[in-house]
């Protein structure tokens, strides 16, 4: 266990290194000086050396490279060419904002994604399944800023149930901070739990054929029983490896949901990183979203070991 959690541990590494040598050639990519960008009206030939000077524009990519990592080891991300604050400070500020709205899509995606896959697997052919199947379909198919706007007309304008936009912190007012984080929550979350469904629902059809289910059933087990305790319990390894994968891409995809709902999260700090040609920002948010990807994937693989104890990680022995 400790041997393999080392091992993952050095490939994680290995590739966060790679990642960031990945975000920094990718931003120095983006068309455009970020020099003029960052002179607006004053254009004259004295400010644009100024501000290459200021941010090490003028030094070589080698140089700038290393300065962007051997800060990044330390914590400083640098400062915000569009705000002169710490990088840091922004993405402390914006980090609850997009990580409480990807948890509450996960939390969305799990209980009615699993809950209709199991339905769709026990109740098979029956009108149940094809309402869970047709559910997923649209879950898969409807973009997310249709649905998005489709929810604030009718929920938040029409029928006054949500707010339409803005953040309050849940510490703040738990009441109003889930009004505003409803909506969005079920937009980003719609497509993970339509992905969890259909999997779900193939993992049971599997373990409900299984032998072991046929000897529960035999044993006399209740019908909860054998699908909790047998069959959804031997599904979880399949959704839990979706949710791993999915929850990087939520925190990545919430740039949309969270310009569409007025979240100040990292969504906004990416939109704005890139009309400003903002290099350290935008590599600050890149580069932590990088890492929560990482981080996800490795607790992941944790997990297996958890959910079924007959998996041991790294092949050691039965």
């Amino acid at each position: 266990m400790n041997h393999y959690l080392l091992k993952r541990l050095r490939q994680s590494l290995i590739t966060l290194f790679l990642v960031s040598v990945v975000v920094f050639a990718g931003v120095r990519a983006i068309p455009g000086d970020p020099a003029l960008a960052l002179a607006g009206e004053e254009r004259s030939p004295e400010a644009l050396a100024a501000i290459r000077e200021q941010y090490g524009l003028n030094d070589s990519i080698f140089e700038q490279y290393w300065r962007f990592v051997s800060h990044a080891v330390t914590g400083d991300l640098g400062v915000s060419a569009r705000t002169g604050l710490p990088v840091d400070d922004a993405i402390v500020g914006a980090l609850p904002v997009t990580v409480e709205l990807a948890l509450l899509s996960l939390l969305f995606a799990v209980v009615v994604g699993i809950g209709a896959g199991v339905i769709a697997a026990v109740r098979r052919g029956r009108p149940s399944e094809w309402l869970a199947n047709g559910l997923a379909l649209l879950g898969l198919s409807v973009p997310n800023f249709w649905l998005g706007i489709v929810l604030v007309l009718s929920l938040a304008i029409a029928v006054p149930v949500f707010a339409a936009s803005g953040y309050v912190p849940f510490g703040v007012d738990p009441v109003d901070n889930l009004r505003r984080m409803v909506l969005p929550a079920i937009v980003l979350g719609s497509g993970l739990a339509a992905v969890v469904m259909r999997q779900t629902r193939a993992a049971m059809l599997d373990s409900l054929s299984a032998d072991y289910v046929r000897t529960a059933r035999a044993k006399g087990l209740s019908r909860r029983q054998v699908i909790g305790s047998h069959a959804l319990r031997n599904s979880l390894v399949t959704v839990v490896t979706i949710l791993g994968l999915q929850l990087g891409q939520l925190i990545s995809g919430a740039v949309v949901t969270e310009q569409i709902f007025v979240l100040p999260g990292f969504g906004k700090l990416t939109i704005d990183a890139v009309f400003t040609r903002d290099y350290a920002m935008l590599q600050g948010v890149v580069l932590c979203t990088s890492a929560a990807y990482i981080l996800i994937n490795l607790l992941v693989d944790v997990a297996y070991s958890v959910i079924d104890p007959r998996i041991r990680l790294g092949g050691a022995p039965r």
